[in-house]
């Protein structure tokens, strides 16, 4: 099954410890597939910080508390298409290409999923 969200997309949390806070909209760093859709995270950049106690290390010489970024459920995010965030739909154009749209607005998001055959 397709994701609706994708590397690089723009996202907002809509559940959780990060959606009250400065800015809830970031970045998708990482998409981390599970072996059940129930198991599908992303990264976000600057949400779910967490503070991890390290001791010194070759890479890290001094250790101490460090503060990484967590995987939310991929369900408690949403792809943002001006300022505003929206639902998926999944569109086989003519082509034969695959795309996904913007519910809210009817805009392409990304690129286009499968290539058109030629």
């Amino acid at each position: 099954m397709a994701r609706h969200i994708r590397k690089g997309d723009l996202v907002m949390v809509i559940t959780g410890k990060s959606r009250h806070g400065r800015s809830n909209v970031g970045k998708v760093l990482r998409v981390i597939p599970g072996k059940t859709c129930d198991q599908d995270r992303v990264l976000v950049e600057g949400m779910n910080i967490c503070r991890k106690h390290v001791r010194p290390s070759q890479e890290n010489q001094k250790g101490g508390i460090i503060e990484k970024e967590q995987s939310i459920h991929i369900s408690n995010v949403m792809p943002v298409v001006d300022g505003k965030p929206t639902r998926v739909r999944f569109e086989n154009r003519a082509d034969g290409s695959k795309v996904r749209l913007a519910v809210r607005g009817g805009g392409q998001i990304g690129i286009e999923l499968k290539k058109a055959k030629k």
